[in-house]
């Protein structure tokens, strides 16, 4: 990955379960641990920017004139129809 360079998302995942692995070995050192948990919290924020965008793409695509629609059924009805 390029310095400056944010990771993909997938790139970052990647990363989190190496470093919650090592964590879980417990053979790192506290000031390791430490900063593996420091980098570990940085590629969870990167995960969860993402998916919060991935999510925002989706939204702004079904919600998009001839795009996909949802139907939203009403939940009494659905149970209605299962008694």
């Amino acid at each position: 990955m390029a310095k400056g360079k944010e990771a993909s998302f997938e790139e970052a995942l990647q990363q989190l379960e190496a470093i919650v692995a090592k964590l879980e070995s417990g053979d790192a050192k506290l000031e390791e641990s430490i900063r593996l948990f420091e980098e570990g919290m940085r590629l969870s924020g990167i995960c969860q920017k993402r998916l919060d965008e991935a999510d925002r793409k989706i939204e702004v695509l079904l919600r998009k004139p001839g795009g996909v629609e949802r139907e939203i059924e009403d939940e009494s009805g659905i149970l209605d129809k299962e008694g």
